[in-house]
């Protein structure tokens, strides 16, 4: 089967099954969610969720996240991984809104990928999710469904990346990008897809 083939099945099972995908990570602006994708790296959404409503209350945006220590922001999420880390960026995030932005989040790759603690993965969650720009943010969710289900033989992300944008138009990449998460945690997790997964069903079943 070719690829075009597999990525409308895909397509088409997820639409019938996540017809309305939420961003699973509790935000209420661009800079909140900038926060939770940046926590969310080697930790679960559900964890995440668990320690931003106390961040949040003490920092609700980057003038007071940049008046922290990075001790004190280490001691609320400190149930993350990477906590050291990641309170020292996210600090030094905050600084750097305030500095340059006026403690706006900015609405450009180049700017969001120049901030401590952000790759190309936050900042394209952030590109969409926050701004509604085109962007096919790929986590390892995405990087083993694409290739488990053949969209992609690329060995690394920005490959995977690039095969997927080429297979769907861009006003599907966002939406995509959350289905595909949601899909792979509930039916197709790291260990093998389980019976209900009817995609690998689909999918299967052609090539046979």
């Amino acid at each position: 089967m070719r690829r075009v083939q597999r990525a409308e099945i895909v397509a088409e099972e997820l639409e019938r099954a996540l017809p309305d995908p939420q961003v699973p990570l509790q935000h209420r602006d661009a800079f909140t969610l900038l926060v939770a994708v940046m926590l969310s790296a080697r930790c679960t959404d559900a964890r995440v969720n668990m320690v931003t409503p106390e961040l949040f209350r003490v920092a609700p945006d980057a003038a007071s996240l940049s008046q922290m220590k990075p001790g004190a922001v280490r001691e609320i999420i400190a149930t993350c991984g990477l906590a050291d880390s990641k309170a020292e960026h996210l600090v030094q995030m905050a600084r750097l809104l305030v500095e340059h932005y006026d403690g706006e989040v900015p609405r450009t790759f180049e700017q969001l990928e120049a901030l401590p603690g952000v790759g190309h993965k936050t900042a394209s969650v952030v590109m969409n999710q926050a701004f509604g720009f085109p962007a096919f943010p790929v986590d390892t969710h995405i990087f083993r469904l694409a290739r488990r289900w053949g969209l992609s033989k690329a060995g690394s992300v920005e490959g995977v990346e690039a095969d997927l944008k080429t297979l769907y138009p861009q006003e599907r990449w966002g939406k995509l990008h959350l289905q595909i998460v949601l899909w792979g945690r509930e039916f197709c997790p790291a260990r093998g897809c389980n019976p209900e997964c009817v995609i690998c069903r689909r999918l299967n079943t052609h090539d046979s």
